[in-house]
Parts: structure tokens; C-alpha cells; sequence
């Protein structure tokens, strides 16, 4: 009986033992999003934290036969490849994987300006979250033209925002994970970002409530029609390296993200850098962090969202123009700047909303990427047409 039990258990231990083993390998989870629950990692981010599995390399990174562009770049056209690595395979939405990383390329079928005016027109329709006129009202004030933004004079005695609703926005699923990001970040450049658990998991929730949206599923599906991404877990781990994944902006440290910059601000050389939400000046401003002096521009629309370039002091330091939407939704701020950073980076892109254009302008951050060649998000934000 002793030794039928003792073989039992080891039975069970082995059993145990290979159960676990497969959170070790990366068969079947090359590109996986990060699993806490999991011992090591499967993606481009594991090589930046160290936390890769063993067999990383040879299972995720190893070319395959036939479906890598690694010595075919520029070749004709043969039907009976896998793959191709041409100038005309984004166009045919059949370019081998590795295409933009090994040759250079822009990989998906092209996108023009009108689809992506007709996308933000049907973006801004879906916006079923943003505030109404009841809900959020501002007090633009005064209007100073383009000469007078560095002046650093108040012009305005009022706060811009006069009332909003809190209590019914922001108990919104994406409006209450867009908050709880807000306070993760150290502002200053210079200063290494160092997150807790809990808060990574915060930007997975974020993402998963944005993305779970019409807005989040509209833009997905097109992304999706363009060749851009081949599943949804794919565009969900490409959003949360291009917007959350760590860069340097000062002395080599670790200090800045996409998010950081564009939503929560960031201060830099003694100067405000980025800051284009509309939440994140209205919680600083109720706490009487923020000032608001005048406006350079306003945008042409009569209800929400709008545009507005403001001249504001935060905590003691300038910013000169900074353009926000006012009055969208989380999603809808997080889907436009998306949208034109996938499909237009680096550049203009041109949307329109209501009949009305706008113009996003888009920057990467050249010095590093996060795999393929593909760059982390500099900076975003609404401009005059």
C-alpha cells in the first residue's frame, strides 16, 4: 500500500509539475499580452524587462521558412509564396510579417484621407459618452491672437470650467479607468516611472474598457478590413506598447510614455510638455492647481466635442498653447489619437467631424521602438485646419 501511494504522489507531482512547465515555454504564445499569472513572458516587452522565456528566441524570433522577408526585400512577384515582401503587398494585404521591420516598409492595405474622415465622422456619431450642454459647461473668456500667447498675462478672473457633472460621467466604466491612470505618472522629466501592479493593471483595464466601446469596436474593425492587426488581442497588446511602453526624454531614464505626455502632462526644461486633455485640466483646476489665462483658437463647433487652444499656468509653470478636445469621452479622445498615430505617424491627419475638419498632428518617438521598427507615440493634439 506504501508504495502504491508513493507512486501516486509522484504521479500527481509530475502531473503537477508538466501543468506548470507550460507557463514556462512560448508555444503557442509568441505575442501573448504580458500574464501576471504566468512565470515568464512571450513579447517584445519581456526583452525591456527582462522577464522572457527561455525559449523566446528560438520559438518567437526565429524566422519561418518562407514567412520571413529577410533576404527577399524588393523581390517579384511569385504566387506560390506564403508571403511576399514587395511595395505592392500592402496593397494585396499579403505581406509577410516581418516585412516593415526587415524592409522598411508600411505593411496593410493603403488608407486614404476620406476613409479616415468618413472613420472619425462615424467615431464622432458613436460618441454616445461624452457630456451634454447640461453636463459640462466652460467660460472660454478671452480670446488673444496668436502674437499675444506667450505674454503670460490672466486675462480670464473665471475658471473655464464652470460645472460638470461628475456624478454621471464619472461613474462611466471608461471615464472611472481613464481617472485612476491620471495619478500614476511623476511629472518631471528625468525621474524613472516605476509602476506597481496595481497600476499596470489599471492601464489593462483602461484598455479593455476603451476598447469594448462602439468607438473601440468601430475602429478595431476597420484597423482589422486594412490588414493592420489579424486579431484583437494583437491591436490591444500594439495599443498598450505605443501609448503605456516606457521612453527617455531626459538623461536616459525611463521617464515619459504616449499617455503620459498627451493626457496626464508633463514638465520639461522648466516649460509644460504635452497636456491635451480636457479631464486632466478640469480636476487641476478644481484643485486649484491650474489657471487658466486666455484662448488662441476655438474650435467651430456648437456642441461637444470642441476644440480649444488655451494659455494656462500649471503649478507654476507656462504652457503657451495647449490644445485640447473638450467634452469627448475618454475612448473618443483615445480612438482619434490612435487612429491617426496608426495610420498617419509623424504626420497630419486630416478628420472630420460634424461636417466640420479637423487636423491631428502626430509624432513619433524616434530614438527607440518596441519591436519591427515599430515607435512609441511622441505626442498628439488637435490643430487648426
Amino acid at each position: 500500500m506504501m508504495k502504491i501511494f508513493l507512486v501516486s504522489i509522484l504521479g500527481l507531482t509530475l502531473i503537477s509539475y508538466g501543468l506548470s512547465n507550460t507557463l514556462d515555454v512560448c508555444e503557442g504564445r509568441c505575442g501573448s499580452l504580458p500574464d501576471p499569472q504566468k512565470t515568464c513572458q512571450c513579447n517584445t516587452s519581456c526583452e525591456r524587462f527582462g522577464d522572457c522565456c527561455s525559449d523566446y528566441e528560438s520559438i518567437c524570433k526565429a524566422p519561418v521558412p518562407g514567412l520571413s522577408c529577410k533576404g527577399r526585400c524588393g523581390e517579384t512577384y511569385n504566387s506560390q509564396n506564403k508571403c511576399h515582401c514587395n511595395t505592392k503587398c500592402g496593397d494585396h494585404n499579403n505581406c509577410c510579417s516581418d516585412y516593415s521591420s526587415v524592409c522598411g516598409g508600411d505593411v496593410g492595405i493603403a488608407i486614404t484621407d476620406a476613409e479616415i474622415q468618413a472613420l472619425s465622422e462615424t467615431l464622432y456619431a458613436l460618441d454616445s459618452n461624452k457630456p451634454s450642454a447640461a453636463q459640462l459647461i466652460i467660460d472660454p473668456q478671452a480670446l488673444v491672437p496668436n502674437s499675444q500667447t506667450n505674454s503670460q498675462i490672466d486675462r480670464s478672473p473665471r475658471p473655464l470650467f464652470q460645472f460638470l457633472d461628475e456624478a454621471s460621467l464619472f461613474s462611466k466604466p471608461s471615464y472611472a479607468a481613464f481617472l485612476a491612470l491620471l495619478d500614476n505618472y511623476n511629472r518631471n522629466t528625468g525621474t524613472t516611472e516605476e509602476f506597481t501592479q496595481k497600476q499596470l493593471a489599471e492601464q489593462d483595464t483602461f484598455l479593455k474598457e476603451t476598447v469594448s466601446t462602439e468607438l473601440g469596436r468601430e475602429l478595431y474593425a476597420f484597423l482589422f478590413t486594412k490588414g493592420r492587426y489579424s486579431s484583437e488581442t494583437e491591436f490591444l497588446y500594439d495599443l498598450k506598447m505605443m501609448w503605456f511602453g516606457l521612453y527617455s526624454r531626459f538623461a536616459g531614464k525611463m521617464d515619459s510614455s504616449g499617455f503620459e505626455h498627451i493626457f496626464a502632462g508633463e514638465i520639461k526644461g522648466g516649460k509644460i510638455s504635452g497636456f491635451h486633455n480636457w479631464l486632466q485640466f478640469y480636476l487641476q483646476e478644481k484643485r486649484g492647481l491650474l489657471n487658466y489665462y486666455s484662448h488662441s483658437f476655438n474650435g467651430p463647433w456648437t456642441s461637444y466635442p470642441d476644440i480649444l487652444g488655451m494659455q494656462f499656468m500649471w503649478d507654476g509653470y507656462f504652457k503657451e498653447v495647449g490644445s485640447s478636445i473638450i467634452g469627448g469621452s475618454p475612448e473618443f479622445d483615445f480612438a482619434l489619437y490612435s487612429l491617426c498615430y496608426i495610420t498617419r505617424p509623424g504626420k497630419q491627419c486630416k478628420l472630420s467631424l460634424g461636417g466640420k475638419p479637423l487636423l491631428i498632428q502626430t509624432y513619433t518617438w524616434d530614438n527607440s521602438s518596441y519591436g519591427n521598427g515599430k515607435k512609441y507615440i511622441g505626442s498628439a493634439f488637435p490643430s487648426t485646419p
